[in-house]
């Protein structure tokens, strides 16, 4: 039997000895048990003490301990797993709506994202297409602020600046991206990051401005340019059919306890306001980019829009509900 058939066995079990108004609602962790340092973590306390304040018993589980992504997204859809924090492309593989969430320089900054998201309707939209699937999409969670372009040495203001650098790319669809910037991607699997980018083989990368303090990056990142490339964005996601299984009432308390949730975690990323100066402390050059070079990526980036996978008419809905 292979690990991902054996979890689910388990939870099945316990989900049939047990009266599903009795059960506890189990949400799966990815990242430590930590409300300083994580911000998807400081989303599932704050939805989970929400739950059981009005008498839903929850069990959280730390990371890994119910599967990998693939795992917890097939769990959720059977209705074997409550909750999971997870990562945009679970939700992605369902429906491509929520893939705009990843496109290069199309959100200004996290609040038009929020905007688009919960006033522009996108949300709902996310889970017109979801839902049928088995799963709803409870939050878009932040997990730090928005990416920015790290290099080993030179420095990266303007698009040009670009040309003479390669830069390690997650797929293809990345390294699509990079040409459109005018330069070239490698793929690089993250473990090994740290000897691409000390060997030459890679200059730099994209990621959110905690990445290499976390990851011990700062002895060979020299440079971060502060373009918000992408926001620093995961999910929550629900079992649809667990969610449809709860009365009205308890629908209501779980729809609440996302809200909240959601709130608690863009006001810890509001707090988390030294992470550049702890950049700088390390040694690392922080630059800023001019509106008017910020915007020459934005329309080089609009030439790849059309690879991220998305229904039809998607990206006009996201356009018009960002409101700009």
């Amino acid at each position: 039997m292979t690990y991902k058939s054996l979890i689910s066995c388990m939870i099945a079990a316990i989900a049939l000895a047990v009266p599903a108004a009795a059960q506890n609602v189990k949400i799966a962790l990815d990242a430590p048990a930590n409300l300083e340092t994580s911000g998807t973590y400081v989303w599932a306390h704050t939805f989970s003490e929400h739950l059981k304040a009005n008498g839903m018993e929850t069990e959280l589980f730390e990371r890994g301990a119910l599967g990998n992504e693939a795992e917890r997204l097939d769990q959720v859809s059977q209705g074997l797993l409550e909750v999971s924090m997870s990562d945009l492309k679970s939700a992605g593989q369902l429906d491509g709506t929520i893939n705009a969430v990843h496109l290069p320089f199309f959100f200004t900054n996290e609040d038009e994202m929020y905007h688009a998201l919960y006033e522009g309707g996108m949300l709902e939209k996310i889970n017109e297409g979801t839902t049928p699937k088995g799963v709803r999409v409870g939050a878009v969670t932040l997990l730090g602020a928005m990416a920015g372009i790290f290099t080993t040495g030179a420095e990266v203001n303007t698009i040009g600046d670009m040309a003479a650098l390669r830069f390690r790319a997650l797929d293809e669809t990345q390294i699509k991206i990079y040409d459109a910037w005018g330069t070239t991607g490698t793929i690089v699997s993250w473990g090994e990051v740290p000897n691409a980018l000390q060997t030459g083989v890679a200059d730099g990368y994209l990621n959110p401005p905690f990445v290499p303090l976390l990851y011990g990056h700062t002895g060979f990142i020299r440079t971060f340019s502060n373009a918000r490339v992408i926001p620093s964005a995961r999910t929550a996601i629900i079992s649809e059919d667990w969610f449809q299984g709860l009365s009205a009432e308890e629908r209501a308390v779980v729809d609440e306890a996302a809200f909240k949730a959601t709130e608690a975690n863009r006001d810890w990323l509001a707090g988390r306001t030294t992470v550049l100066d702890s950049l700088r402390n390390e040694g690392v050059t922080v630059t800023e980019m001019t509106d008017e070079d910020r915007n020459a990526f934005v329309r080089a980036s609009e030439k790849v829009y059309s690879l991220v996978k998305m229904p039809e008419g998607a990206l006009d809905a996201w356009v018009a509900a960002k409101g700009n």
